[in-house]
């Protein structure tokens, strides 16, 4: 990893945004993406991706064709996926869409991969939840072998076989960058290995140094497989304001039904005041003021040798005046100081 190089992005995942005391509307959020990934070009972040969800409140379920009205929009910024279900799509749709999307944004379309963990997708289109490791096992495979052969030959459990098949547009030779995303599950990071690909964490509680394992463990792992070093990045989710105070109750507002309806559905933790200070102090909450902001994506770049960090800027009903207002933060005061604190020796060097 090197200052130069390090590359600061934004994920979306399509939440619903207020105005004022007004809810806006579907159609009216995914204008606002189009229009903050605009926004984000505009400041210099290099990467703006969607995600893949299926609920209430949720405007990410067409990823490739948001990106594409974007990729219209744009000229320069990166566009990815935060992350494709590969499970529950098909690998040769999947290939048509992002080549198709790689074609028209000038050869800046990517994407991450995972295997959802919210699995809504499953039951929408018909997949039983029994299949999750198969899925996700044979897919990649197949996605792989598009990308990197020509024709190709494939047969397995989940689709019907290919015999000698071209697909078009044709993506560049190679495929287009394609990261794998990891939630904590050490057979996904040597899954990344195997196939030579990028690492992505997907980092929303607890201290992010717990992950060092995973990378010590990816770094070795590519070394068996024959891969030299690849890109690792990370995804959390936060918020930037002119103050610390403003940030961290700005978020809170949003966070902690957001975490209350988590805790209800899914087990985790229910918020408190405590809990949410810890999160911002030492673990995956990036919320704060631009050089507290910096101060601790530059920390977790070096303990993590990250070379990429995504921000999760949306959350449910909060203004868009807030979002507006981190990617700005973000791109013209948090990434140049992250880039600058990443060129001076650590203070325990």
């Amino acid at each position: 990893m090197t200052a130069e190089r390090f590359e600061l992005g934004l994920n979306s995942f399509g939440e619903v945004a207020t105005d004022g005391d007004r809810v806006l509307s579907d159609a009216e959020t995914v204008r606002l993406i189009v229009e903050e990934a605009r926004l984000a070009e505009s400041v210099g972040l290099d990467v703006f991706s969607v995600g893949e969800h299926y609920r209430e409140g949720h405007n990410d379920s067409a990823t490739p064709v948001l990106l594409a009205a974007i990729a219209t929009a744009t000229e320069r910024i990166k566009l990815g996926t935060a992350v494709t279900v590969l499970s529950t799509n098909d690998p040769v749709r999947l290939y048509h869409e992002f080549s198709t999307l790689d074609a028209v944004s000038n050869g800046r379309a990517q994407l991450v991969l995972g295997r959802a963990s919210a699995t809504e997708s499953f039951p929408l289109f018909g997949y039983d939840l029994t299949d999750y490791r198969r899925l996700f096992e044979e897919k990649l495979d197949l996605f792989m072998r598009l990308q990197r052969e020509d024709p190709v030959s494939w047969s397995g459990t989940v689709r019907s076989p290919l015999v000698e098949q071209r697909l078009h547009p044709r993506m560049q030779p190679g495929g287009i960058p394609t990261w794998i995303g990891v939630g904590g599950s050490p057979n996904s990071v040597i899954r990344a290995a195997r196939y030579g690909l990028p690492l992505m964490l997907a980092i929303i509680g607890g201290r992010p140094q717990r992950f060092a394992g995973h990378i010590d463990l990816y770094h070795r792992a590519l070394a068996q497989f024959g891969h030299s070093a690849r890109p690792i990045g990370q995804h959390s989710l936060g918020l930037i304001a002119d103050t610390d105070d403003e940030a961290a109750e700005t978020w809170w507002r949003y966070w902690e039904p957001v975490m209350q309806q988590a805790a209800r559905e899914r087990g985790f933790h229910k918020p408190t005041r405590e809990r949410y200070a810890a999160e911002i102090d030492s673990g995956a909450l990036f919320v704060g003021s631009p050089e507290t902001v910096a101060q601790k994506i530059a920390q977790v770049a070096r303990d993590l040798r990250l070379s990429r960090f995504d921000l999760k800027y949306d959350i449910m009903h909060l203004p868009r005046q807030a979002r507006a207002r981190t990617i700005e933060l973000l791109g013209r005061e948090v990434a140049p100081r992250v880039r600058e604190l990443l060129t001076q020796e650590p203070a325990n060097a």
